[in-house]
């Protein structure tokens, strides 16, 4: 279009060593003042694309456009570029950072200390100006990558999955300001995991293996699945075995958790089957309900998994007990004057799911770093399938397995490396390592992969193998943070498949995610926010808490969080 700020034209991509492209004729235009979503399952082009715009990479044909000129050669002082994977520079301070890239966009210094000043406002990084960049959260430096990307109001904006690992508070503050910037005439690039954000959008544009499959308004999409979608009222004991039986019945594309029922996506022209069919009883309500954006992505997709786990179907049942799974007692954690977690106390019982929510920084990922042995509390204690934290750390090590925020394995390592050498940490030796990590490439779909250095795979591979990876010795006890950050709907809901089938098994699951949905899955979760416990209960529980029992988990989030503020202002 003659108005649009950038354009692809018939767009392909190829790279050295790849049988298939990266983009096979892709097209799209940003137009000014409006947002458009770019969404797809990993490895389907979406930061390559985003790449070519930016002026970053050549396409072997087509065309891509900025301002009317080709991306390559254009005025790259008007383009707010925002990449996937941390670009900033991990050796200077927040503030540091920010000067650099006001330099290098050739923001006036007239105009720079409101600007700053802006920027650290919306993403709470006042506190914080100081602080090393390498030294923030995971969270806190997309943030500030945001804020860099930022710094000069651009008149194209190119966001690469600016969200992944960013709370729902700082998710739903980023949105809108982006929006801002929209409405004010900025063309708008949004790539996302996040599909409510991608329902938002002006318009979307999906991809899948290099190609276009959709691309207009999101409602339209959704429109076309607008009498295929049910709410099945459950009972809370027993709600992941009949999503199970849910998933692998033949009428049902898609289902997931949701309160005291189950939300499910009927296959086009089938009807929906019988409680008896899922395992409930007779005259159980089923109603039709809206659909959701996220639902047309994973029927355009050709449905989500089965509900059955190959990796639950392999692994032992670990023996039942009255004892509690986890427990953490008062545990505190202060650097210097800091503090990062602050008494925090729970206990979870075997074969149940408990959830860790809070915005980033809350304290979370100390709290689980003191239960794993990797951090020492400076108050409190914590024990791990009967293992206590302070006197037999070794122990409680080996009766878990840890998948970290950030993916933790070795970049410069192969994929079988990898999974040889978490086999002889975790004591596996000879056939018993061979059996564990053929079972691991089958189970995760590694098989491409081998010989590839981890680093170099997509975000969900990457994911899926540290998940094998934590799994191999099948541990009584899982801890999980942030799994789930940044891959695409599908692999999600590979990944809670396994989740609840191990818990069937009688694994116990701690977690942490900031995908609001998924914490439905959770037995049990608390809250933390400013390293303090704010609420604990049931999902269903914490929506009543927050004076939202009909809401979303997020919505019961956002409440919380801001009636914690409310007490702490009038205190």
């Amino acid at each position: 279009m003659a108005d649009a700020v950038a354009t692809a034209d018939g767009v392909t991509k190829r790279f050295a060593g790849q049988d298939a492209a990266a983009l096979d004729g892709v097209s799209i235009s940003i137009e000014p003042g409006k947002m458009t979503g770019l969404v797809g399952p990993d490895g389907a082009g979406k930061t390559t694309l985003i790449r070519i715009l930016a002026g970053l990479i050549d396409p072997d044909a087509g065309a891509a456009t900025v301002f009317g000129r080709p991306a390559t050669d254009t005025d790259r002082s008007m383009i707010g570029y925002m990449p996937q994977r941390f670009g900033l520079y991990e050796d200077l301070s927040v503030i540091e950072n920010l000067r650099l890239y006001a330099d290098l966009r050739g923001l006036p210094r007239a105009e720079r200390a409101a600007n700053f000043d802006r920027l650290l406002a919306f993403t709470d990084l006042k506190r914080f100006t100081d602080r090393l960049a390498g030294k923030l959260s995971g969270g806190m430096k997309q943030k500030l990558g945001l804020a860099c990307a930022m710094v000069r109001a651009p008149k194209l904006l190119l966001l690469d999955e600016p969200a992944v690992g960013v709370d729902p508070v700082s998710r739903r503050e980023l949105w809108q300001i982006v929006r801002e910037l929209a409405g004010d005439g900025i063309g708008v690039l949004w790539s996302t995991a996040y599909l409510d954000e991608a329902e938002r959008c002006d318009t979307v544009t999906l991809l899948s293996e290099g190609k276009v499959l959709y691309d207009g308004a999101p409602q339209a999409l959704t429109d076309r699945i607008s009498d295929r979608v049910i709410r099945v009222a459950v009972p809370s004991q027993g709600r992941r075995a009949i999503l199970r039986h849910a998933l692998d019945d033949l009428a049902i594309a898609d289902g997931t958790v949701q309160g005291d029922a189950l939300r499910l996506m009927l296959k086009a022209d089938m009807p929906a089957p019988a409680p008896a069919a899922l395992g409930l009883a007779p005259g159980t309500a089923i109603a039709r309900i809206r659909p959701r954006f996220e639902d047309a992505f994973i029927d355009l997709l050709g449905g989500g998994p089965s509900g059955t786990s190959q990796l639950a179907e392999h692994y032992r049942t670990i023996p039942d007990t009255d004892a509690p799974a986890i427990v953490a007692q008062g545990l505190t954690r202060h650097f210097g004057d800091f503090t990062a977690a602050d008494h925090v106390s729970f206990t979870v019982p075997r074969g149940q799911i408990f959830g860790l929510l809070g915005p980033n920084g809350a304290g979370k990922s100390t709290t689980f770093k003191m239960l794993c042995g990797l951090l020492t509390p400076s108050e409190g204690t914590g024990s791990v399938a009967g293992f206590d934290l302070r006197h037999a750390k070794a122990d409680a090590r080996q009766s878990l397995g840890y998948m970290a925020q950030k993916f933790s394995l070795y970049g410069d390592l192969s994929v079988r490396q990898n999974l040889n050498f978490f086999a002889g940490t975790y004591g596996l030796k000879n056939g018993e390592a061979r059996t564990a990590i053929e079972r691991a490439i089958e189970t995760f779909h590694l098989q491409r992969y081998l010989k590839a250095n981890a680093g170099t795979m997509p975000l969900g591979f990457k994911q899926r193998l540290a998940l094998a990876c934590a799994v191999l010795h099948q541990p009584p006890v899982l801890f999980l943070d942030e799994p789930t950050s940044g891959v695409d709907p599908l692999v999600r809901r590979e990944f809670w498949t396994h989740i609840n089938g191990l818990v069937e098994k009688g694994v116990t699951v701690l977690v942490t995610t900031h995908f609001m949905d998924e914490a439905e899955y959770c037995d049990r979760a608390t809250l933390i926010y400013r390293a303090r416990q704010i609420a604990t209960g049931t999902p269903d529980e914490l929506k009543a808490q927050a004076g939202k029992a009909d809401a979303t988990m997020e919505d019961a989030f956002i409440a919380l969080i801001e009636a914690s503020d409310l007490q702490r202002e009038a205190a």
